[in-house]
């Protein structure tokens, strides 16, 4: 009896959207994994649906994988992780989780396109100054030891983070993300000669 529920318990019913949204984040695995080669069967198996589900609130497979980029594309969870580090931290470690966020974001991101291949990738939805502030407010405690603005301090990390994530770049610096936090936090705090 209760083999029998297990396979006839169907996904528990959402609003479209909800549905859309929860099938979509479950595909960005699969896309890292098999490209535009996913199929759904894989899709509808990751996302707890029938195959029939995919198809009531997307056109085709091609609707799901756009559906899927453009989810994972979205900025604010990668802005909220930023919002969430602790601005109390002291300047280096705050700097090196920064670092994290954005190699994390960075590798992702080149790992969904390489496995797409050529597919046109989403607009995009940069909106620097959201970013920028998040870096003002976490690093108001250290502005008198700052001898650029937040805003300059987002370039350098945005650059150092991409630079060190770049497939065929990043894995030969031999350098880890404590060593480049102390790189930008040298180069960012005053007293410390220009480099």
């Amino acid at each position: 009896m209760e083999e029998l529920e297990t396979r006839t318990r169907r996904a528990s019913p959402l609003p479209v959207e909800e549905r859309r949204r929860e099938i979509a984040r479950a595909t960005v695995p699969l896309i890292v994994a098999h490209g535009s080669d996913v199929t759904t069967r894989q899709i509808a198996q990751a996302s707890g649906v029938a195959e029939g589900t995919l198809f009531r609130v997307f056109d085709d497979k091609d609707a799901i994988i756009d559906a899927a980029v453009e989810e994972f594309l979205d900025p604010e969870p990668f802005r909220e992780a930023l919002r969430r580090i602790d601005a109390s931290l002291p300047l280096e470690l705050k700097i090196r989780i920064v670092l994290d966020r954005f190699e994390d974001r960075f590798t992702g991101i080149f790992g969904v396109f390489a496995s797409l291949g050529g597919r046109p990738r989403p607009p995009a939805q940069a909106n620097v100054e959201v970013v920028v502030g998040i870096f003002e407010d976490l690093l108001r405690p250290e502005l008198d030891r700052l001898r650029v603005p937040p805003a300059t301090v987002f370039g350098f990390v945005r650059l150092v983070a991409f630079a060190s994530t770049m497939p065929h770049f990043g894995g030969t610096t031999g350098l880890d993300t404590a060593q480049l936090a102390a790189l930008v936090v040298h180069g960012i705090e005053k007293g410390n000669p220009a480099c």
